[in-house]
């Protein structure tokens, strides 16, 4: 009963420290814990169910924490939950104080399926950063290193490096940030963590807040965000431009929706009128666009069964502008639950992703083999530094993950995943970026995650049957990361 007194005074204490000002930006993509557990807290009302478009901002999140008397009456693995959000948070609230983090990458094989919370994208890497905040501007300057041991010299880029500034209800950022738009844990089909962030300048909301008109307070708590960034990576339309928007609303209690749009315009070779491209939807035979355009629409349910949590959610992306027909369709499709295990929630999901496309929205068996990423006009494609911006597996695969994730009283979180992949597809004439042949691996991952500050360490051993082409054979690989902070 003590521990529980001293959380409601957390919470009372960060919610007046936040009344007086922003201090903090976001919590990022990458830990499936905190995400978990924001959910769960979602699930039982304590937070708006604002839950896929990460990052989340750190100041709307905490600030509806602040009904005691509701998180008293909660089970008490959902104030575990609440207790780890909340230690999270002071974590990265730090204002007007420099805080820094060192973090090393070391694996023999990277994972070549990426999910939420994925570790290192090469065999080693480095990352150095340092950050400053105060009651209205966040800055990170973080440099990084990475290297693959093939003869090649290291690399170095500003991955994580940002600069954020609160205007009125809204942060405003530029930087290299990355992005997870969509309800799933393994996959998210148009904008994920899979390739490196891209430099980019953006907007959103800092608070999820309903409006207040009666024309528009249907729509419930939701969440916008606007960026326009440049993928400056090796490519043949070099420096193209890339947009995203995403809108995601709450309309009854348990329903998350979310819609989205991305575009590649301008770039070399290609006409550079953003304003008239972006509004230009017409894309016929005898009319076609001069963008690469994805749309998405994602649906997201929660509700409790017997006191345990579960959600439903699926993903739709389409490569052509018409949204049922003709529309060129990947999926996805997932379904959760939280099994309250002592004070703790044993989360268990199933995620199926197909970026085999249908012709119609749901015309399965009617496909469009190699549309998913792809385009005639902007032949690099929805992609950044060799990788897909959505799916880890790229155009025309499928994948599918059973995945169980908890956290133990010492905060350890644990999580265990089985993958089924088809990645690429004899049909597929355009290409796959992760195999030069199409091939099925089936993988198994285990890893753990010790605090124990001021480290962090994060473990995972993997065994998989293939690999990706040109390799050949089973094989297992060992990670392991360790994170300072300073």
């Amino acid at each position: 009963m003590k521990s529980f007194w001293v959380l409601i005074g957390g919470v009372a204490a960060l919610w007046l420290g936040m009344a007086a000002a922003w201090a903090s930006p976001w919590a990022e993509v990458g830990d499936s814990q905190l995400r978990s557990d924001i959910q769960i807290l979602a699930n039982a009302g304590l937070v708006d169910d604002i839950t896929s478009q990460w990052p989340l901002p750190w100041a709307g999140l905490v600030s509806e924490l602040k009904d005691q008397v509701a998180l008293a009456a909660q089970p008490a693995y959902v104030r575990e939950a609440a207790r780890r959000v909340l230690n999270a948070a002071r974590a990265q609230m730090h204002r007007n104080t420099f805080k820094g983090w060192i973090s090393n990458d070391f694996t023999n094989l990277p994972n070549v399926v990426r999910g939420f919370d994925g570790l290192g994208r090469n065999k080693a890497e480095s990352q150095w950063a340092i950050e400053y905040m105060d009651s209205d501007t966040a800055l990170r300057i973080s440099v990084g290193a990475w290297s693959d041991f093939n003869g090649r010299t290291t690399h170095f880029d500003p991955d994580g490096s940002y600069i954020a500034q609160r205007i009125g209800g809204a942060v405003v950022y530029g930087g290299y940030i990355s992005q997870w738009w969509g309800p799933g844990w393994i996959s998210a089909l148009s904008l994920s963590n899979n390739a490196r962030p891209f430099p980019q300048v953006g907007i959103e909301r800092i608070s999820t807040e309903p409006f207040h008109t009666p024309l528009l307070s249907w729509l419930g708590p939701w969440q916008m965000q606007f960026l326009v960034g440049v993928l400056d990576d090796e490519r043949i339309a070099r420096n193209t431009v890339y947009n995203g928007l995403r809108f995601t609303f709450n309309p009854l209690p348990g329903l998350q929706i979310g819609i989205a749009r991305t575009d590649e315009m301008c770039g070399t070779g290609h006409p550079c009128v953003p304003i008239a491209e972006y509004f230009e939807f017409t894309n016929q035979a005898n009319h076609t666009n001069r963008t690469n355009d994805e749309g998405v629409i994602d649906l997201h349910y929660t509700n409790q069964t017997a006191g345990v949590p579960w959600e439903i959610y699926t993903q739709e992306m389409n490569e052509d502008s018409n949204p049922i027909i003709h529309s060129i369709t990947s999926h996805l499709f997932g379904a959760s639950v939280w099994m309250p295990v002592n004070r703790q929630a044993v989360r268990v999901t199933l995620e199926y992703t197909d970026t085999v496309p249908t012709v119609d929205i749901f015309s399965f068996g009617n496909v469009d083999h190699g549309a998913a990423y792809n385009n005639f006009q902007y032949v690099d494609g929805m992609r950044y530094r060799g990788r897909t911006l959505g799916f880890s597996l790229d155009s025309d695969s499928r994948l599918l993950s059973l995945q169980a994730a908890w956290s133990d009283s010492h905060d350890w979180s644990y999580e265990l995943s089985l993958h089924h992949a088809a990645i690429s597809n004899p049909n597929n004439t355009t290409g796959n970026v992760v195999t030069t042949a199409p091939v099925i691996v089936n993988l198994g991952e285990a890893r753990v995650s010790i605090p124990f500050k001021p480290w962090h360490l994060d473990l995972a051993a993997r065994i998989q049957d293939d690999q990706p082409r040109p390799d050949h054979g089973a094989t297992g690989a060992f990670e392991a990361r360790l994170t300072t902070t300073f």
